[in-house]
């Protein structure tokens, strides 16, 4: 749900509730950081003595909530799931989801509920694509054996999880206060009230797509808006049998290899088809170059490919085992400033005029909108990532390698003659 529709002040009146008619109840409450964690405790607070709720004893140096009449307890932390190991909850409640490191604290929660029959809810507006968080949004969505739409709602479900989500559709108009409007349920957000939010002048686009609109968005520096991504979605696939070129960045460690068919239909339709992503192994160790050889052998099967574009830097033995196996052409594009500020170019120039497409795949559209701009000495610029770091907690939205291969293999078809070394 967007911000400012009482979802902090929700979770403190449910969890009241529960300790005062649930015998023995233990309710953790987890907020993304300390001062999060004290505005909801401070909401918990304001309902007990405000109302003058009988039987509640507040501990504020604690940021602790006590009902004696049932021998029950809420216990607020700031998101830690080192700390969240102990708990033995019968509800736990986690505030503003997105915002936390990642959803280490909600597994181990999650995990705790089978020993005391227990439940847990989250709440929260959208995040960054391509975050954990997102991922996990898409695949509930995914997965669920019951979906309803409404308009600004949507409610997702199967036997053991709900999702109930209120955003701006998909490709809706932002700016239509109306649609907005119904995005936002609080009775007391009215349309005056967003139209002079949306005018203020420290409002950015990015922040009323994400906090007000409840869209998954990147910051300004993002590359491709979702609205442009989205605009460029067709129904259309590549025929099976239909010769393709194959955009392909290779790496072994630490990114994912990336390998993107790419189907030029005529002179000013270019589809890129469903990518295959190879994550590295997550102890460390190198990517099996059969797995590579394997999802090459059934992307040729389902469609010959005729040209694959590739940086055959630390892949040499993997093109020449394409030329020799599968007798594609290979061409050598390496990955330097230069013709990584022609492969934007020309992706972009293609994505501007509606030359390119794509179907909608949920990992190509993660690496895409991973994706920031990186301003070169010389006044050009290249896609680049947000986060340069390598750790595992970062992993998923700094990962760009599947755009990659498909800006190598769309700039390569639409110069007509390869730039680079034939093999």
């Amino acid at each position: 749900m967007p911000e400012g529709n009482g979802k902090t002040t929700l979770i403190a009146a449910l969890a009241l509730y529960h300790i005062q008619h649930t015998p023995s109840a233990n309710v953790p409450v987890a907020a993304s950081s300390r001062d999060q964690a004290e505005i909801l405790y401070r909401q918990a607070e304001g309902f007990v003595e405000r109302s003058e709720l009988a039987g509640f004893r507040c501990l504020g140096g604690y940021r602790r909530i006590r009902f004696d009449g049932t021998h029950s307890r809420i216990q607020i932390f700031a998101a830690d799931d080192r700390t969240g190991d102990g708990v033995l909850p019968t509800l736990a409640l986690i505030d503003e989801l997105h915002r936390h490191r990642d959803l280490r604290l909600y597994r181990t929660w999650r995990g705790k509920l089978e020993k005391r029959g227990g439940q847990i809810a989250a709440i929260s507006t959208r995040g960054e694509p391509g975050s954990e968080f997102e991922v996990t949004l898409e695949r509930i969505r995914q997965e669920a054996t019951e979906l309803r739409v409404d308009g600004t709602f949507t409610r997702a479900s199967s036997s053991r999880l709900v999702l109930h989500e209120w955003a701006v559709p998909e490709g809706g108009d932002v700016e239509d206060f109306r649609l907005v409007k119904r995005a936002n349920p609080l009775r007391s957000i009215k349309m005056p009230a967003l139209r002079e939010k949306r005018a203020t002048p420290t409002m950015t686009l990015s922040h009323w797509r994400r906090f007000v609109c409840n869209l998954p968005t990147r910051n300004d520096a993002a590359a491709i808006t979702e609205a442009e991504w989205y605009a460029a979605k067709t129904a259309e696939r590549i025929p099976a049998g239909t010769p393709v070129w194959l955009g392909l960045d290779v790496a072994w460690k630490w990114d994912t290899t990336a390998l993107v068919p790419f189907w030029l239909r005529d002179e000013h339709f270019r589809l890129l088809g469903l990518a295959t992503i190879l994550e590295p192994p997550r102890d460390g160790s190198t990517l099996d170059p059969a797995l590579v050889e394997k999802a090459i052998l059934e992307l040729h099967q389902r469609n010959p490919l005729h040209t694959v574009v590739m940086d055959t830097t630390r892949a040499e033995q993997l093109a020449d085992w394409i030329a020799s196996e599968i007798g594609a052409t290979v061409i050598d594009r390496a990955q330097g400033n230069a013709l990584m500020a022609e492969d934007y170019e020309r992706f972009m120039e293609a994505l501007r005029n509606g030359w390119l497409w794509h179907t909608g795949d949920p990992g190509l559209r993660r690496h895409v909108l991973n994706a920031v701009v990186r301003l070169l000495p010389d006044g050009k610029a290249r896609f680049d990532r947000e986060k340069q770091s390598r750790s595992a907690d970062m992993q998923d939205s700094r990962v760009i390698d599947a755009l990659s291969a498909a800006a190598m293999v769309n700039c390569e078809l639409g110069s007509g003659q390869g730039s680079g070394l034939l093999y």
